[in-house]
């Protein structure tokens, strides 16, 4: 074998153990997924944020304490990601055990675009997902200054068009009942994030308030 050959083969061994450190074994192949990991292991708290839900109600996410709270950030006008996602979420709505619902877990979608998402809007949508608008709610934050810190805090990234439509990384986030991130979930996997979301519940049971 001669010199050349030895040198790709040690340059290519090398870039191999680098790339699997930096991938944490792999497990960090996107830019996505590394996100993703980094946000589960450093489980940031849902900031203080004043909602506005599709029936009108303002109250601060503190309402839901003591609760799980199932995440989605969306749109209205979103064409694509978000109603899949949303479709999505509500088949994981429907495997959650029923005594859970509401008692223990509190499902909501955020929307990142305030401006057009109004009440009247979002009731709307609402309906067209099958919400029923309390255990499972859409609601938009007003203030610009929340809804961007609680997005930074997440590592939901939201990049405007310039043409009323958005560019955003999607997800099914789980906040515990403290209020601190705990799970963030593949959205096209739904009977994954519905066993995940269930053993997490049954495993808590009592333990929730």
């Amino acid at each position: 074998m001669n010199r050349n050959k030895v040198a790709l083969i040690v340059v290519f061994i090398f870039g191999f153990f680098l790339f699997y450190i930096g991938t944490d074994g792999f497990q960090a192949f996107t830019a996505e997924t590394a996100r993703t990991k980094k946000l589960i292991e450093e489980q940031p708290k849902f900031p203080e944020v004043t909602l506005e839900d599709s029936k009108e109600r303002v109250y601060s996410f503190s309402k839901f304490q003591g609760k799980y709270v199932m995440l989605t950030f969306i749109y209205t006008a979103c064409t694509d990601v978000c109603p899949e996602m949303e479709m999505n979420l509500y088949e994981v709505y429907e495997q959650i055990p029923e005594q859970y619902i509401g008692e223990d877990i509190q499902f909501l979608s955020i929307s990142f675009d305030p401006e057009n998402d109004d009440p009247e809007t979002l009731e709307r949508y609402r309906a067209f997902f099958r919400s029923d608008g309390e255990t499972w709610r859409m609601a938009r934050i007003n203030d610009q200054n929340e809804l961007q810190h609680l997005l930074n805090e997440f590592g939901v990234i939201v990049i405007p068009d310039g043409n009323g439509h958005f560019t955003h990384n999607s997800a099914f986030y789980l906040v515990d009942p403290d209020g601190y991130l705990i799970e963030v979930m593949d959205y096209q996997k739904i009977d994954e994030a519905a066993e995940k979301v269930t053993n997490i519940l049954e495993e808590n049971a009592g333990d929730v308030s």
